[in-house]
């Protein structure tokens, strides 16, 4: 059997996605140092940086999202807020006009902590996007939405209740 070309489509398509599970996977490492560095279960971690860069895009969490974007139940949310609250690491704040709109806010002792763990990495991913034009940034942020979007979808419809030995969404095993 002969070797596919460097250049063969499926095999950059290959190399395409075996870079971004990489990708994945070290960015699931930095929020376990984080999660070390900051004495938290790499739960409570990933929340609290959740919890961050939502205040830094200025659009801050509710609980209920924040339980979407790490995929726990509202209960179990609440149980993790509990203790990060507890820590001093978040506070709950009533800043909507409907005051029982709940806002997750990082504490102020938090900020600094999280900017001297984060600012390495910052650096040096701006430092690596700025090699980049426009153009090519553009391209890839394409890219990279079509692929979220169908895993969105993926996980909202045929991935939505699977189980081991569950039928698909096909029908099969």
């Amino acid at each position: 059997m002969e070797k596919p070309e460097f250049g063969d489509v499926e095999v950059q398509r290959d190399r395409i996605m075996d870079r971004l599970r990489g990708f994945s996977a070290n960015y699931t490492e930095f929020t376990r140092r984080f999660a070390t560095w900051l004495g938290l279960h790499s739960t409570d971690a990933a929340a609290l940086a959740e919890i961050l860069y939502a205040e830094d895009k200025g659009s801050p969490l509710s609980p209920a999202r924040l339980s979407e974007r790490i995929s726990l139940s509202s209960g179990a949310t609440t149980i993790l807020l509990n203790r990060l609250e507890l820590a001093g690491h978040v506070v709950r704040t009533r800043e909507h006009t409907d005051g029982r709109v709940v806002t997750l806010r990082s504490s102020p002792a938090i900020r600094p902590r999280a900017v001297e763990f984060f600012g390495p990495y910052a650096e040096r991913m701006a430092a690596e996007m700025a090699q980049y034009t426009p153009d090519q940034l553009r391209q890839f942020e394409n890219f990279v939405e079509h692929l979220r979007g169908t895993m969105d979808s993926l996980l909202a419809n045929e991935y939505r209740e699977r189980r081991p030995g569950a039928p698909s969404a096909r029908g099969k095993a």
